[in-house]
């Protein structure tokens, strides 16, 4: 728990610093192909939903607040010797309780990292800023519940079925 406690830290910390630090939806160069850019998040994963009323708030807080107690629940059934899916569980939940603390106080979730490459052809999308394939902004909460999801599938599959054919 001491994981997710550090995730949800980490992520609330930089989130206030990106809100009060950068003008909202105007791009800081960091390096050529990172950008720091404060947006708000009213959907879900790569903004679904974002412009559905208002609705959703409420939808996508009920489902995080369930997921992070079925979360918590599974860490407390996971032996100490599955240390990767913990790891990975921790993260998950960290990740969820920081979005949804955004969800509770503000109403939506505040995004601030922001990858892109320039190019001619672009799969993604065009951004107002020219011919910029750039993925969806997203926040430290974000790469905790990706980092979660590998290291719990890892564990899955390629850790847990070898010990299991070891021991037995």
């Amino acid at each position: 728990m001491v994981l997710t406690g550090l995730v949800i830290f980490l992520d609330q910390l930089s989130k206030y610093l990106a809100s009060t630090s950068l003008a909202f939806q105007q791009p800081l160069e960091v390096m050529p192909y990172f950008n720091l850019m404060l947006t708000h998040n009213y959907g879900a994963a790569f903004s679904f939903l974002n412009d559905a009323g208002g609705w959703q708030r409420w939808l996508f807080t009920v489902i995080a607040a369930g997921v992070s107690v079925l979360l918590v629940t599974m860490l407390q059934r996971f032996p100490a010797q599955e240390r990767y899916t913990k790891w990975g569980l921790a993260l998950i939940l960290g990740g969820a309780v920081g979005n949804l603390l955004d969800r509770v106080i503000y109403g939506h979730v505040i995004d601030f990292i922001q990858w892109f490459y320039h190019g001619e052809h672009c799969l993604i999308g065009f951004s107002k800023y020219g011919p910029d394939c750039i993925w969806p902004s997203f926040n430290i909460a974000d790469a905790a519940i990706f980092i979660g999801a590998v290291l719990y599938i890892y564990d899955s599959i390629l850790v847990q079925p070898k010990l299991r054919k070891a021991n037995g």
